[in-house]
């Protein structure tokens, strides 16, 4: 689909001259994680979804670009490494290809994307192993995170971005807020002020919104209340990060989950 409520400068809102464009996404299904409160449970935990083949992937990256799409964007692609290597050494697009992942993979993945991957657009979820399990079933999450991170930031590490804000090349480290997991949060801001310093883009969101097995859960099963997100966004200013993107609060709405019925398919 043409995705338009990705970051600014990866589905061009800043562009209103051409706000009929926006990011190629390409969303594949099944997970790694087993997140509770995933708002794409349906195509991540219920394998909603269509089998195609390598070729007809590469149809689909030029659809898309035949379409506008500013670029080619893999949303949750990890288990399908392989065969997308394949389709991109095949038929590399004419525009940015972005790597859009949980960050629960190796950094020997990252590593195979060299030359074919131009955006990385990855999660940091969480810092504390306990939540990771809780609400992911993800054990050692941060471990893999880190050096996912830190292999995609050697493949990108200058951010470029064209005449109208459209991102390039480069890293962009997302987080989800979650309710009752400020300190987690915090923990995760420092490791990358530490590690990859200030300078580094973030992409903090407030777009949580309790949904399936979420809702019984005592830990998140409520919406994301407007101080918590205040007190991460002041915490980033205050560690001096000037390039992060925030959301406003009524972005925690399910208006803005895909729709996921067969009509909408690029296909």
């Amino acid at each position: 689909m043409l995705h338009k409520f990705e970051e600014p400068c990866i589905s061009g809102t800043l562009c209103p001259e051409e706000n009929t464009r926006g990011s190629g996404a390409i969303f594949f299904s099944g997970c790694n994680l087993k997140c509770i409160y995933c708002q794409n449970y349906s195509i991540s935990q219920m394998e909603h979804g269509k089998a195609i083949s390598t070729n007809k992937l590469i149809e689909i990256f030029k659809k898309l670009e035949s379409a506008g799409a500013y670029n080619i964007n893999l949303v949750t692609p990890t288990h399908y490494t392989a065969q997308i290597i394949k389709a991109l050494k095949k038929y590399k697009p004419s525009i940015p290809v972005v790597w859009n992942s949980s960050g629960y993979e190796k950094a020997e993945t990252i590593k195979k994307l060299a030359g074919l991957v131009d955006i990385f657009l990855i999660d940091f979820k969480y810092m504390d192993n306990d939540l990771s399990l809780e609400l992911s079933n993800a054990p050692s999450y941060s471990k893999f995170a880190k050096e996912t991170i830190l292999e995609a930031k050697k493949l990108a590490p200058k951010d470029i971005f064209d005449n109208n804000g459209i991102m390039q090349k480069g890293l962009i480290i997302r987080h989800l807020c979650l309710p009752n997991c400020t300190n987690d949060s915090k923990k995760i801001i420092d490791w990358i002020k530490d590690n990859l310093g200030t300078d580094q883009i973030i992409s903090l969101m407030s777009q949580y919104v309790p949904c399936f097995k979420a809702t019984n859960n005592k830990k998140i099963g409520r919406p994301l209340k407007p101080v918590e997100y205040k007190i991460l966004v002041n915490y980033l200013i205050k560690n001096g990060f000037e390039n992060a993107f925030t959301q406003e609060l009524s972005s925690g709405d399910t208006c803005y989950t895909p729709n996921f019925d067969e009509t909408n398919w690029f296909l």
